[in-house]
């Protein structure tokens, strides 16, 4: 049985999902231990365990130490299973990466399946539901994968309470190359709020037009539905073939102009360079580039999330991925069979 060291590399839950998924497509029994052994509440929340009962139901896995606060779990997966499928989140967390702990499963399935998920849809540290509608599902297409994501309510922090539904179909995998812009980038910007002053919003839209240029009809306005107040900032910078989407939450105590100067700040810094994949969606390509074979493509720096989630992939597929810099703040990714 593999085991895998869940304090490795950045020590957060993405060593968790990752090693899920990967068991699932595998077939490998492993055993975590230390989870989330580098984050200030270790162990197993809530979301990371409906992640886990997530991937043993898709799999029809047996798991050892699937409680709160388990810093161990021994999971020996069987046979994966399309289907139709519910998973919901008692508090606001990230109904997105539930939802990335079991995809490439379903994509290796051998039918259509759909998911639905109840929880945070628009959290701190984790992809909002527009990211992988407008960023990830895109370059999925791209690689033959199917999956389309519909939102049907916003769900914020602390509330939680949001919705969303995913179909899944499996894939006919294509190796990715995209080492260049195709068009010059579009940028548009979307704020999205509950509960929250309508000049919270008007703030945040002057600085994102100072910022980036915008003209005030390229800043789309909206009041959502959400169990709790919320607000959120989103740009998506589009380079013909693929985008990149830059998220800013509201929070308390932070102003609105610090909000959205956030969401200036990245997108300003890619659009300083010429690549073609932000730093968002590097991370999340990673595991399709390694389900299909090969592929490359030039992004930033990737982060210290980005490579320990390459060290986690290596652990379960005979892959290995080449970093390198450009020299001029752009690096190279490039899969390859080991």
């Amino acid at each position: 049985m593999l085991t895998i060291d869940g304090s490795m590399g950045e020590g957060g839950g993405q060593v968790l999902r990752t090693s899920l998924g990967l068991s699932l497509v595998t077939g490998t029994p492993f055993v975590i231990e230390r989870i989330r052994a580098g984050r200030s509440k270790p162990g197993l929340q809530r979301q990371h365990l409906t992640a886990v009962l997530a991937a043993a139901e898709v799999g029809d896995a047996a798991v050892e130490g699937a409680e709160l606060g388990s810093q161990r779990i021994a999971f020996r997966p069987s046979r994966v299973r399309a289907g139709n499928y519910r998973f919901a989140i008692a508090t606001a967390g990230s109904a997105t990466l539930v939802l990335q702990t079991v995809l490439p499963a379903l994509l290796a399935a051998d039918g259509p399946s759909t998911v639905e998920l109840q929880g945070g849809t628009h959290n701190p540290m984790a992809p909002p539901v527009d990211f992988l509608q407008h960023a990830f599902a895109p370059v999925l297409h791209r690689m033959g994968a199917g999956l389309q994501i519909e939102l049907d309510r916003h769900g914020f922090y602390p509330a939680g309470g949001g919705r969303c539904r995913a179909v899944v179909a499996p894939a006919a995998w294509q190796p990715l190359e995209l080492l260049a812009r195709s068009a010059a980038p579009q940028v548009r910007a979307h704020i999205v709020g509950n509960g929250i002053p309508a000049h919270v919003a008007d703030r945040e839209a002057r600085v994102l037009q100072a910022g980036l240029q915008l003209r005030r009809d390229e800043i789309r306005v909206q009041e959502v539905a959400s169990a709790g107040p919320g607000n959120a900032v989103m740009v998506r910078i589009g380079f013909g073939s693929t985008a990149e989407f830059v998220t800013s939450l509201g929070d308390r105590g932070i102003s609105a102009e610090a909000v959205a100067q956030r969401a200036v700040d990245e997108v300003r810094r890619l659009l300083a360079t010429d690549v073609p994949v932000g730093e968002h969606l590097a991370d999340q390509l990673l595991v399709p580039l390694a389900l299909a074979g090969g592929g490359t493509f030039r992004t930033l720096e990737p982060t210290l999330h980005t490579k320990t989630n390459a060290e986690v992939i290596a652990r379960f597929l005979p892959v290995a991925f080449d970093q390198s810099s450009g020299g001029d703040g752009t690096w190279t990714v490039t899969a390859r069979r080991a």
